[in-house]
């Protein structure tokens, strides 16, 4: 990572970002998204996985940067089209008996305009092999290509509408607007980590989306009646709206081992810092203040 360019097209984005929808970018706003650091929150997680809660640990890292349309990837190079956009990597980390599980979705929203990802990408990797699915929004409709060592699964070109909800886009939107979650019955892609899960077809199911708030917190719900499934993300009322916690229920295993389980997060510990720049022998300590070792 090139951290000089890093850091002068983040003051360049923040300055393009006050040209439209100035409401998401005030000056509180522009002082914690565009500071040059990054958002890093750690949970205790239990994982629902073939029929069993796993214990292990996510993280969630938030950050702005500059997007290039042209390349669909973080953007190297000053440029007036750049698109400012908060980028979330959030990983999970679990083990399945003898083997580990390893997963990470990224998504780049526009700041300006959080209406969809530019580009999500989600990858798995475990002993049995690993896939990797990616959305791209540019065009008239979201491209999707998976590829997946499971026979059957792997496509290309796949296109879906743009009138629906991309589900890994609402822990962004929560963080930019969450006054503008989606409520009310919709159409809505699935997680994709969830979709490599359960093996359920990639397109869009019909959802149900309520917000429950209280003097703190807020409760952003998310029901699929036909998959049998229930998100819930809680987050704080008040900026910079962190995610508190999550809960996502749900079947899980084969067979005569399938049941309804829960997968749950809660808050371990949040780090602002330039981790890229933490790469040090030195800075292992900061692992164990994320509580991930």
């Amino acid at each position: 990572m090139k951290h000089i360019i890093y850091v002068s097209l983040l003051i360049l984005t923040s300055a393009c970002a006050q040209n439209s929808e100035k409401k998401n970018v005030n000056q509180q706003f522009k002082e914690y998204w565009y500071s040059g650091k990054a958002e890093i929150t750690s949970y205790n997680l239990e994982q629902a996985r073939y029929g069993d809660i796993r214990k292990g640990h996510a993280v969630n890292i938030f950050v702005t940067e500059p997007f290039s349309k042209k390349h669909n990837t973080k953007a190297n190079e000053n440029n007036l089209s750049n698109i400012s956009v908060l980028k979330l990597n959030a990983t999970k980390k679990f083990k399945t008996g003898i083997y580990p599980y390893s997963v990470m979705t990224s998504s780049f929203l526009p700041v300006n305009k959080p209406k969809a990802s530019l580009k999500i990408s989600s990858s798995t990797q475990e002993w049995c092999g690993h896939e990797y699915i990616e959305l791209i929004n540019d065009g008239d409709e979201f491209e999707i290509d998976n590829s997946s060592y499971f026979q059957g699964e792997s496509f290309q070109d796949r296109e879906l509408e743009k009138n629906i909800v991309l589900e890994d886009d609402l822990w962004s939107k929560i963080r930019l607007t969450p006054e503008g979650l989606p409520q009310g019955k919709f159409k809505a892609l699935p997680s994709f980590v969830y979709l490599r899960f359960s093996h359920n077809k990639v397109q869009a199911y019909n959802a149900l989306g309520s917000v429950v708030k209280s003097k703190t917190t807020t409760v952003y719900r998310l029901v699929y009646k036909e998959l049998n499934r229930e998100l819930a993300i809680t987050f704080e009322n008040s900026f910079p709206y962190k995610i508190l916690g999550w809960t996502e229920t749900y079947q899980s295993g084969w067979g005569a081992n399938k049941k309804m389980l829960t997968t749950k997060a809660t808050l371990n510990k949040t780090l602002n810092v330039a981790y890229w720049e933490k790469n040090s022998n030195a800075d292992l300590h900061l692992r164990k203040e994320l509580g991930l070792e």
